[in-house]
């Protein structure tokens, strides 16, 4: 059992018990998952071994999205696709950051919200790239990721970008790279950012409930030259199918606080927070996603489902650069995933025989009913 499973099984009931009336059906749902996640109160897995024919049956997890415990071939299955699916040129992160007064908006409208983040990101992205100035082309492309943590698990919404740099031009059919230190000017990034979101608000009626020097101050947005974007892509896959922290990261908790460790940015060095358990758990669970949202979404040429075959748009790059890059930085790398199950009698391989579930109970936490975020837990 991993740290933050213990602390959801330990804390979980009686932190239903106090916010269960005002916290939303997800997070509810997602402490059930966790605490009952590779328990014997969960499905069961049964294997049979192809050599000596023992049984092995194991506790299936859970399979949420949120948990920690969960999941990590899904990232490896993620990473290996689009390593494969990189184009032979330079790229770069281009991160879009909403203001700090404008959190505790997306907070209460998180499906909105954040699908507008989105929204009015690449249609930035895609405004500016047919700028003759810029990259001249029509057809940009790219792959975001939301997060919605900092390092400290504080609420902090934005979106990561990978792009390569460069956009295929729909009149000449052909590829126009961008210079290896620039794709696109992050401040007229940031105006037509704020201004798309705010139509976007304003065209769903809710405008009033934004404070209104949101509009007023510098919608941080922040670009970042990544070379190859093989490092950016294993950075990114730590969250694709997580969220906000790792049990490697807990350092010890107690009945009272959880500690764990976290850097600053622009820091190397390895610092200790302690929080309450409440609070850590509260941090925790507001990076929770509306059921069904999808955290990870592709535009233009990134697209599994553009037009374009991929082996045609990679020559297309190619032939624009003259070939120029050497092959150990055209060659993506192959990501190993994890080895299949072995028998723990005779090393022979097992295979997947059936799933067994368990009795149809309800559970001693059920979910509440939605209403809004709990507060902060004091302290």
């Amino acid at each position: 059992m991993g740290a933050i499973q213990e602390i959801f099984g330990l804390h979980g009931p009686a932190y239903l018990e106090h916010f269960g009336a005002r916290m939303p059906a997800e997070h509810s749902k997602v402490i059930e998952a966790i605490i009952g996640c590779r328990t014997p109160g969960n499905a069961s897995l049964w294997y049979g071994c192809e050599s000596c024919g023992q049984l092995e049956v194991l506790p299936r997890c859970c399979g949420n999205r949120h948990c920690p415990g969960c999941q990590a071939h899904k990232a490896y299955a993620w990473l290996d696709t689009q390593l494969q699916r990189q184009l032979p040129t330079h790229h770069f992160m281009l991160t879009f950051t909403v203001p700090e007064p404008l959190r505790a908006f997306l907070r209460r409208h998180q499906r909105i919200g954040y699908a507008t983040l989105f929204e009015a990101s690449a249609a930035a992205i895609k405004k500016l790239a047919p700028d003759p100035k810029f990259l001249a082309a029509d057809t940009p492309g790219f792959l975001g990721v939301l997060h919605t943590w900092g390092r400290q698990l504080q609420y902090h919404p934005h979106i990561h970008y990978l792009v390569p740099g460069g956009a295929l031009s729909s009149q000449d059919g052909r590829w126009h790279a961008c210079s290896p230190g620039f794709y696109l000017p992050v401040h007229a990034l940031s105006a037509i950012f704020r201004a798309k979101f705010r139509d976007a608000m304003e065209g769903a009626d809710l405008l009033a409930e934004i404070p209104a020097e949101v509009w007023n101050i510098d919608w941080n947005v922040h670009c970042q030259a990544v070379g190859s974007g093989q490092t950016t892509l294993k950075y990114l896959a730590r969250y694709v199918f997580k969220v906000a922290i790792s049990d490697q990261r807990i350092v010890r908790f107690d009945d009272t606080q959880v500690w764990f460790r976290y850097r600053k940015v622009h820091s190397n060095r390895v610092r200790t927070m302690a929080l309450p358990i409440f609070e850590f758990m509260h941090r925790f669970l507001q990076h929770v996603l509306p059921r069904g949202f999808m955290k990870v979404r592709y535009y233009g040429f990134v697209s599994p489902s553009f037009s374009m075959p991929l082996e045609e748009l990679k020559a297309r790059v190619e032939l624009a650069q003259g070939f120029a890059l050497r092959d150990s930085e055209i060659e993506p790398e192959r990501i190993t995933t994890t080895a299949p199950r072995c028998c723990p009698h005779c090393g022979g391989r097992l295979r997947y025989q059936r799933t067994i579930l368990p009795p149809r109970v309800r559970s001693p936490i059920a979910p509440a009913a939605p209403a809004m975020m709990p507060s902060p837990a004091p302290g």
